[in-house]
């Protein structure tokens, strides 16, 4: 694997801990957007004013007197994505996944396993329960393969449910579909899923935002749908309850701007999902065209980001 020095460098201030504590991470991905930005972190500076930000310059701080130590963890998690033939891409990077730079709460780096396109800026992720109905598995297999045919790239999280049948559904379309993982690169979770995930690097991509190393965690899945609400510009509910992490993605994106697509057997039978469509903005939908006419082209994506860069940097 490849990494640039400013790559490494942006990995190190990732591996600060100390006494428990952390950089904040979505601040580290924010600053490191500048120009000067990576550099003014390493001379302990952080420029946004958020809380988050004045909780973190005092561990910065802290951690840049023996800066030494951060080096051998970085090493170990590269070793370890490398031996998998994983890939990197960071916030300073022309290959970070446009959507997601259009969020706050952004990771810093991604490690991934197969190949992100530019084009993948025109996806959709289709979500909802570990356990189904067979109705459920019929219609989130009929969303994919229906957005696959038309050029629009599937994400999804490799659960059990909805999730397996949207990507299984989008690679027997010939389509391009995107896993996002609750775990490291290095991990397969859950590994009834390992072969779906090998076929998924060969039309799309594996991600994520984690130490490749990191195992499952009661932190790591909401974490995950954060990025699975980041990376496309839209989310779809086939079936979820009100305490599934479905629905918090559908939260998560309604945060982010992006839109919202809960499926009408959804809204009729959860009061949340009515809830969402009545006064939180989602959007109750029956055919993928409702979907479909409501998506950016990756062109339009990419000059949002750009606008959406510029201004948070102006604010930092």
């Amino acid at each position: 694997m490849d990494i640039s020095e400013k790559q490494y460098r942006l990995l190190q201030l990732c591996a600060i801990r100390i006494d428990k504590e952390s950089v904040d991470w979505s601040v580290i991905a924010r600053q490191a957007q500048d120009p000067s930005g990576l550099d003014d972190l390493w001379q302990g500076i952080v420029s946004e004013k958020s809380v988050a930000a004045k909780r973190s310059v005092v561990v910065l701080r802290k951690a840049l007197r023996a800066p030494a130590s951060l080096a051998q963890r970085v090493d170990a998690e590269v070793e370890a994505a490398a031996a998998v033939g994983a890939q990197l891409v960071t916030v300073m990077d022309d290959g970070y996944p446009a959507n997601l730079r259009l969020i706050p709460n952004l990771p810093p780096f991604l490690f991934y396993l197969g190949d992100l396109h530019e084009e993948d800026a025109r996806s959709v992720a289709v979500v909802g329960t570990r356990k189904p109905s067979d109705a459920g598995i019929d219609r989130a297999s009929r969303m994919s393969r229906l957005l696959a045919e038309r050029g629009v790239t599937v994400i999804s999280g490799l659960a059990r449910g909805i999730d397996t049948a949207a990507h299984r559904a989008a690679l027997a379309a010939g389509g391009r579909t995107i896993a996002v993982f609750g775990t490291g690169i290095t991990q397969r979770y859950p590994a009834e899923n390992s072969d779906l995930a090998e076929e998924i690097t060969a039309s799309g991509a594996l991600v994520s935002q984690f130490w490749p190393t990191r195992p499952p965690g009661r932190d790591t899945f909401p974490r995950r749908n954060v990025v699975t609400s980041g990376i496309s510009q839209g989310t779809v509910v086939i079936e979820a309850s009100s305490t599934s992490g479905a629905k918090m993605q559908a939260r998560l994106a309604i945060e982010h701007g992006k839109k919202v697509f809960l499926v009408r057997s959804l809204v009729t039978s959860q009061p949340w999902a009515s809830d969402y469509v009545s006064r939180r903005g989602a959007i109750e939908i029956v055919e993928v065209d409702e979907v479909i006419t409501r998506l950016a082209a990756p062109e339009r994506v990419r000059r949002a980001t750009e606008q959406q860069t510029q201004l948070t940097l102006s604010v930092l």
